[in-house]
């Protein structure tokens, strides 16, 4: 676990650029912080989550310019901007909903804190940290101490090959731009530079210090971002005289068959395509919980067809234990259940207190499932302390797959036959197996399976489950 000052934590994840549908690659990132989120405050900690989100950037205005084509007239670009990023911002949340990836405390937009940046600005150029060049300013990357030191490179090796664009009035290759002249149309708030409009990196560290204070707990975001989003925020804020985040967690990215995701490859999947194909999320979130956060991951439909197995071994010890408790709702007096549950709790923390190892905490949990079905396997009855047992076992499933953003009682998809309906079906194969109508039963049976009703007959009679 990270050693953390107190019992509360401050975590600032980089959030989305509002310029298109978000994928699944974007879906990775928010799930892991979700989960980290999710872990921290079972183990009672007071989160505050801040997820900021970009919605004026070069991106959003060339996509605003896109869409609008040659019907924009010039003074119409900022509506189109604000038009797009309001978009694909509803999107996203959309998304997270059908995700069950929880809200952010804060969310902060970078047109809501363009004040605080130019104010920001300021104090950088008044600490010799910045220096204006025309209507732009630029932070001086000689002034900042260690430059590199997060994603160790060497700052005389970046020097290396770099240059200045045509139009850009900065001193070295490797300053970056605090503020930007506007260009016309465009959006653009007065500045003692001129009119235009912030930087990406400097949003960053505005936000966090504005939300957080200068020094909290944890930053998040791609790997993609350690150099130079990262980068420049630690100089940017240092610069400041701001000490800035404590401890950084990036999560790896994400291929398509060993593959860059990339709508020219044809191989773009968008959060909504996925779940209009799969239903469930929980299939998406296994394939990324079986990878370590800090690694790539590759998506295969093969892949998905593994963690719909994996979510139906949870759905079927589930179904199990139901129907042993059936009739037995409350735990048996006088008996208490075996300590293994405790066991099972204490080794998932163990495994999300070292860098929060999902593999591992997953492997706890179908360590828990083959307990489980020892228990049950081949047995009628159950002492009392047993039947304790698997309904702790239950809870325990329930409660450490929520802590990692998982719904395990729940099957994909809507039904084809209501619950109703399959009791019919089922009252009317049991009436043909009685009269020793067999091919009669089997054609129900066929009918069930083919609308995704599995069946399992029993010496206590057919029990049923819908397939995955």
């Amino acid at each position: 676990m990270i050693p953390l000052v107190s019992g509360k934590v401050g975590i600032y994840v980089c959030g989305p650029t509002v310029y298109d549908e978000p994928h699944i690659g974007h879906a990775r990132s928010a799930y892991i912080f979700d989960c980290i989120r999710r872990y921290l405050e079972y183990r009672n900690y007071e989160v505050e989550f801040v997820r900021n989100v970009t919605d004026v950037d070069d991106k959003i205005i060339e996509k605003a310019k896109k869409v609008a084509g040659c019907r924009l007239p010039a003074a119409g670009l900022v509506d189109a901007v604000e038009g797009i990023s309001k978009k694909y911002l509803d999107s996203y949340h959309a998304d997270m909903d059908l995700l069950g990836i929880r809200k952010p405390d804060k969310e902060p937009k970078a047109t809501e804190y363009i004040r605080k940046m130019i104010k920001f600005i300021e104090l950088l150029i008044e600490r010799g940290s910045a220096y204006a060049a025309g209507g732009d300013v630029y932070f001086d990357i000689k002034r900042a101490k260690n430059y590199g030191k997060l994603s160790n490179q060497n700052i005389e090796k970046m020097e290396t090959g770099a240059r200045i664009a045509p139009g850009e009035k900065k001193r070295d290759p490797l300053d970056f731009a605090l503020w930007k002249t506007a260009k016309e149309g465009e959006p653009s708030w007065p500045s003692p530079w001129g009119p235009g409009r912030p930087g990406w990196h400097i949003e960053c560290s505005v936000m966090s210090s504005d939300i957080l204070g200068d020094e909290f707990d944890i930053h998040g975001g791609g790997i993609d971002l350690i150099f130079p989003h990262h980068e420049n925020e630690i100089a940017q804020s240092e610069g400041a005289g701001k000490k800035f985040a404590r401890y950084w967690i990036h999560n790896g990215l994400l291929t398509i068959d060993s593959e860059k995701m990339a709508k020219s490859l044809g191989n773009f999947i968008s959060i909504k395509d996925f779940l209009a194909k799969y239903k469930d999320p929980d299939y998406l979130k296994l394939l990324f919980l079986n990878t370590h956060y800090r690694h790539p991951v590759d998506y295969t439909e093969e892949k998905i067809c593994e963690m719909k197995a994996q979510k139906e071994r949870f759905l079927i010890l589930l179904g199990k234990i139901d129907r042993v408790m059936k009739g037995r709702r409350s735990p048996v007096a006088g008996h208490r259940s075996p300590g293994e549950t405790e066991v099972f709790k204490n080794r998932f923390a163990e495994a999300m207190d070292d860098d929060f190892n999902t593999p591992l905490a997953l492997a706890v949990l179908f360590d828990v499932v083959t307990y489980a079905n020892k228990i049950m396997q081949t047995r009628d009855d159950f002492a009392p302390g047993e039947i304790n047992e698997l309904r702790a076992i239950k809870d325990l499933v329930l409660g450490l797959g929520g802590v990692l953003g998982l719904k395990l009682s729940d099957a994909a998809g809507a039904a084809e036959l209501s619950d109703e309906a399959v009791a019919k079906l089922l009252e009317a194969r049991a009436s043909a197996r009685g009269a020793k109508d067999f091919k009669r039963s089997d054609l129900i049976r066929k009918e069930l399976s083919d609308k995704g009703i599995i069946l399992e007959d029993t010496k206590d009679g057919t029990v049923w489950r819908r397939k995955i």
